[in-house]
């Protein structure tokens, strides 16, 4: 197929008016067929890529079900998201083995929709203080062999666990993840700079969803994120629902980290896709209204998002992200912060692909492709 009359993404001119060609379930330099898609008046920019996002229309990742991850990676796919490392919570560690056994039948069985590249353990080795919507009945220090089992009962395709560097046995549990695997994030935490510092100092190279269950940035104490700031293979995640982050803070940081490092993630729950309502979380239940998420009679705690990752990236643009930078905090930076961006995130010839049309005037998903195919809603 040949791409033709679009402005295509690049990672170094932002958008370039160029043919984009495919050969098979891949980008080429020349088109193996005929077929012509007309993308006047489009965006071509890569299949999104979510590194943390939990659920979708009426469905947990947390829960396990073959027929449930099933239903959350067609919906994904609907939405112009193509690979996804969906999180779990912060559960006992039979059912996270669980989690992990699901994610690696469905890899094996390759059923359609998203293609399921790896899986978040966002719990449980937090710490209770910003436990936020996570159960703390089931917290659990850094453990290494416990992490080793969740690896094994996965298929090696665990891809990220989130810490509080806090917790005993942090930093040894750091290094240990890497032999494993697992890039490790900080997040759900109170660690001061110096500690959160350490962390990524052993290796810790992400930030789970900057700013929410973490101390904030003060100008005497600049914890998580300012120790994230100062290593650069530190790649911080963000919220762009319009609830979890204020709009001048997603700009700031975006100009403190740069385009490079940026992750936009979606964090969305079961209820993305769904009407308002009540929905279980994680061994509790949350209330949803509008797009806004929080724990059942505590409104003060939010529970994640109910907005696909295309949703965060159409906001992050409305809060005044360049469209380009946007586009990249949701494809090729998250690829790389979890190794598959020898595969997708840019179109490259080699790479895979998936990639998405969006209208250039309300970013609305004008065609989507996934290795190749069209994706019929």
């Amino acid at each position: 197929m040949r791409i033709t009359g679009g402005q295509v993404f690049d990672l170094e001119q932002g958008f370039t008016a160029r043919d984009l060609c495919t050969d098979g379930a891949l980008i080429s330099h020349v088109s193996g067929d005929g077929d012509v898609l007309d993308a006047s008046g489009c965006y071509v920019i890569p299949g999104l890529v979510d590194v943390h996002f939990h659920g979708a229309v009426g469905e947990d990742f947390s829960d396990a079900t073959p027929e449930g991850l099933q239903k959350i990676a067609d919906y994904e796919l609907s939405q112009g998201v193509t690979y996804i490392c969906p999180a779990g919570m912060t559960l006992p560690e039979d059912q996270l083995t669980a989690i992990c056994k699901t994610t690696a039948a469905h890899r094996r069985h390759n059923s359609g929709g998203a293609e399921v590249v790896g899986a978040h353990l966002e719990g449980p080795f937090l710490c209770m203080a910003k436990k936020g919507a996570q159960n703390g009945a089931f917290l659990h220090d850094p453990d290494v062999p416990m992490l080793g089992r969740l690896q094994e009962a996965a298929e090696g395709c665990v891809k990220l666990v989130t810490v509080a560097p806090e917790q005993p046995g942090s930093v040894e549990f750091i290094k240990a993840a890497k032999d494993l695997g697992v890039h490790v994030s900080v997040g759900h935490t109170v660690a001061d700079y110096e500690t959160a510092k350490t962390a990524f100092e052993a290796g810790a190279d992400h930030a789970t969803h900057l700013y929410n269950a973490m101390p904030p940035l003060a100008h005497r104490d600049p914890g998580v994120i300012g120790a994230a700031y100062e290593v650069p293979s530190v790649m911080p995640e963000l919220i762009c629902d319009g609830i979890h982050i204020h709009p001048a803070v997603v700009r700031l940081t975006f100009g403190l980290f740069g385009k490079e490092r940026m992750i936009i993630i979606s964090d969305s729950l079961r209820a993305t896709g769904m009407p308002d309502g009540e929905y279980p979380f994680g061994g509790q239940m949350i209330e949803v209204h509008g797009n806004r998420a929080t724990i059942l009679h505590h409104p003060e705690t939010l529970a994640g998002s109910v907005t696909s990752l295309m949703g965060c990236l159409r906001q992050a643009i409305a809060f005044g992200i360049p469209a380009a930078d946007a586009v990249r905090a949701c494809t090729y930076n998250p690829a790389r912060s979890i190794g598959i961006e020898d595969r997708t995130g840019t179109l490259d010839a080699g790479k895979e692909a998936s990639i998405v049309l969006l209208d250039q005037k309300d970013l609305s998903i004008r065609k989507i492709l996934f290795k190749g195919q069209a994706v019929t809603a």
